[in-house]
């Protein structure tokens, strides 16, 4: 093995270069941004042609000087909430589908760990109760102005429920402003879609 080792050292070398080492073979080797990729939930469909079509544009650079100072002149006060919805990971599909027919334009979904008053999956070893297991949850962060809250609320509670622990909870926030950095606007124009 020693004879193996030091010809392969000799030859091709036993370690990658410093400045691989300080990018990381995944994106070196594997051209991965993370090994963690697949803890990620993937565009499909639509969604993936929507968001390589935007990154497409995003590279093109722009003077910052073209970016015109906007006010939120169409609804001046117009009311900003936040909701943000926990809940199991089956249900995002279903539930994106829901909010994109009330006009939903925009989510942030992120995948969690948590459980709730029922702390999460009961496990037991040989008859007694073992440390509570925190149990993969989304949450999914959605800003609206144009669309009312009650609507929202009761689209999300029809695509979530089943009458069953675990089918999440709902959280309401005021939001102070809004500001798209790419235009200016803000408050209830910042909001809107381009097209």
């Amino acid at each position: 093995m020693t004879i193996v080792f030091l010809t392969i050292k000799k030859t091709m070398g036993l370690r990658v270069s410093r400045s691989e080492e300080i990018s990381g073979l995944d994106i070196t080797e594997h051209g991965l941004s993370s090994s963690y990729a697949d803890f990620m939930i993937a565009p499909t469909g639509t969604d993936f042609k929507r968001q390589s079509k935007q990154q497409d544009t995003s590279e093109q650079s722009v003077s910052s000087d073209f970016a015109i100072p906007v006010v939120n002149t169409s609804r001046p006060g117009a009311k900003i909430t936040k909701a943000v919805i926990v809940t199991k990971q089956s249900k995002l599909e279903g539930l994106k589908s829901a909010l994109d027919q009330i006009g939903i334009t925009g989510m942030t979904v992120t995948q969690v760990l948590g459980y709730g008053m029922q702390k999460g999956g009961n496990e037991y070893y040989r008859g007694i109760p073992i440390e509570t297991t925190l149990l993969p949850k989304v949450k999914i962060e959605i800003v609206i102005c144009k669309v009312p809250l009650d609507q929202l609320i009761e689209t999300v509670k029809k695509a979530l429920y089943t009458g069953s622990i675990g089918d999440g909870k709902i959280f309401i926030y005021d939001v102070e402003n809004v500001i798209k950095v790419r235009t200016g606007e803000e408050g209830y124009d910042a909001l809107q879609d381009d097209e």
